[in-house]
């Protein structure tokens, strides 16, 4: 894209970048959906996932982190790519920000990346199922995980239709379902 030649910054200990294979996989399929999109960049890190986003035509990204050294980054990537006027970096919770009231006021996102801590894989599902409502008709959500902890086919208002893996890294790639999936039942024992 055009931010192609600026070598961006990295948060540090904590983060997973972007692979290059990976990401240039992860844009190849996402490409047709980009051009004047809203790029939601969910855990976002280093900020690397929106930025590559803009950079490819995307109109606006939002970036959601709650480390606050990986907010720092995703601002001074942004200043250094001259990106920022097309960006929003908010700080927190990403389940919360996704459940803040507020969402309601603004546009629906078109694309979407989920790129949380491996060392949770039941957030990736609580994230899809929180998004779903939130959705352009359109959208396409990616979620990047531990190849073993593949999240459901369906969720909530999504399915998936497309998994690509590279090594311990997997994408699952999610569209919005003709019809909700059904709630899970719970086989606990009283």
């Amino acid at each position: 894209g055009t931010a192609r030649s600026i070598r961006l910054q990295a948060p540090g200990e904590g983060t997973r970048p972007l692979g290059d294979r990976v990401k240039q996989t992860l844009f190849a399929i996402l490409d047709p959906h980009l051009r004047g999109a809203r790029f939601l960049d969910l855990f976002a890190g280093s900020g690397a996932g929106g930025i590559e986003a803009i950079s490819r035509g995307a109109a606006h990204a939002t970036f959601v982190e709650r480390d606050p050294g990986a907010v720092r980054t995703i601002k001074a990537n942004l200043q250094a790519t001259g990106l920022a006027d097309r960006a929003t970096v908010a700080r927190g919770d990403v389940l919360a920000w996704l459940r803040d009231p507020a969402r309601g006021n603004e546009p629906p996102p078109d694309v979407v990346l989920l790129d949380p801590p491996y060392d949770d894989a039941a957030v990736v599902t609580v994230i899809l199922d929180a998004l779903g409502p939130l959705l352009a008709p359109t959208a396409r959500v990616v979620a990047k995980h531990f190849w073993r902890d593949a999240p459901p086919a369906r969720v909530g208002l999504l399915a998936s239709d497309r998994e690509r893996r590279f090594g311990e890294t997997a994408l699952t790639f999610y569209r919005l379902a003709a019809t909700p999936a059904e709630p899970a039942h719970s086989t606990e024992d009283a």
